[in-house]
């Protein structure tokens, strides 16, 4: 009998995650694909005609390596920040970026603190290093600042994540509560601050640049995936202090981010006019989808984000049972993951028509399901 290849006991412990189920995935599934596509959080308006254009010029060139420094769309982004762009990296979106910073910072048995129903792919990475999570739930369908502080104390935690707005809820702390939740930390836990709808939030919901600057312990994440219209592409990027911004460049994938997505990213940067009617499109969208819930005696969640998460008034299975009768009318959405936050259902803002058929679809189930 052949000897087995000698992966890791780590690795060999770990199950098979997929943190999110794609539509594809779905749609082989189901064999038919999705009429309206609204669970991905994907910006459904799409990019700038200026980044087609980007693209397309681009190309021919697809033969080439990509800039290994992602040196313009680095320079791009610290002008648009007010930053050196030695305190920006750029990585295959927020994901990939935080995979490295937990490889950088988690070693087998470390804590790490996050909220109980928060961003899963965080979770897969602090697992796949051998971290040990410690969560804390929502408090009144927000992230519990005061009791994630609180965790990082009593675990001596050297890293926390925290998104604002948040992922799966669409809530939002302000800035002034983020700022206060960064400097109460301990020096050496580092703060994971993910803002990848950052662009969909009111302005009092991110802190200034300047309120965070020169905190070692602050990393800030954000995405081209959401607003700009690119989550195909997978680009992201953090800032913060450049000697922690740098210790990305002793792990990360210097080839990772392709010649395309770089020069897309750099387009849609450059292009803030379509970003502005990408964002008035998405506030409608917003509207429409609360309206419809409130049609049905739902109770959508205020939200800072690209979807909308609708209080279903009942239990899990309930939002679960109206989850599965959509996607089996062709309408791809998803749900939060665990109690109390899974008497919910998400909806992802998109075009009017498909918003349209979801409010078609959403009617039939609720009759049906009574």
């Amino acid at each position: 009998m052949p000897a087995f290849p000698r992966f890791t006991a780590l690795a060999q412990s770990l199950p098979p995650t997929v943190p999110f189920v794609g539509p594809e995935t779905q749609e082989r599934a189901r064999g038919a694909e999705f009429s309206a596509r609204l669970g991905a959080n994907e910006n459904g308006f799409g990019p700038a005609p200026s980044v087609i254009e980007a693209i397309n010029r681009e190309a021919s060139l697809s033969w080439r390596y990509a800039d290994p420094e992602n040196h313009d769309l680095r320079a791009g982004l610290g002008e648009h920040l007010g930053l050196a762009p030695e305190q920006v990296v750029v990585g295959e979106g927020i994901d990939g970026l935080l995979g490295l910073i937990v490889r950088l910072i988690v070693e087998p048995g470390t804590p790490v603190v996050t909220s109980l129903g928060a961003y899963p792919t965080f979770n897969f990475h602090v697992a796949g290093f051998g971290g040990r999570l410690v969560t804390v739930p929502y408090r009144d369908d927000h992230e519990d600042l005061d009791a994630l502080l609180d965790a990082v104390h009593r675990e001596n935690a050297p890293l926390v994540y925290l998104s604002n707005p948040d992922n799966p809820m669409g809530t939002w702390h302000s800035a002034e509560a983020v700022t206060a939740f960064a400097r109460a930390l301990p020096e050496t836990t580092m703060l994971a601050l993910d803002e990848a709808y950052g662009e969909t939030a009111p302005a009092s919901a991110l802190p200034a640049i300047s309120a965070l600057a020169g905190m070692p312990n602050v990393l800030r994440f954000r995405t081209f995936s959401k607003a700009y219209g690119l989550a195909g592409q997978r680009v992201g990027y953090v800032f913060g202090v450049e000697e922690s911004v740098a210790m990305f460049h002793r792990v990360r994938n210097h080839f990772g981010v392709n010649r395309l997505g770089q020069a897309a990213a750099l387009a849609a940067l450059q292009d803030q006019p379509w970003l502005d009617h990408i964002l008035a499109l998405t506030s409608a969208s917003r509207d429409r989808i609360g309206s419809i819930a409130r049609s049905h005696g739902f109770g959508p969640i205020p939200s800072a984000t690209n979807f909308v998460t609708i209080d279903c008034g009942r239990d899990a299975a309930y939002a679960k049972a109206i989850l599965d009768d959509l996607v089996s009318r062709g309408v791809f959405i998803r749900m939060p993951g665990v109690a109390p936050l899974n008497r919910c259902i998400r909806i992802s803002t998109g075009p009017d028509a498909e918003i349209g058929l979801f409010e078609a679809a959403l009617a039939e189930v609720v009759a049906e399901l009574g």
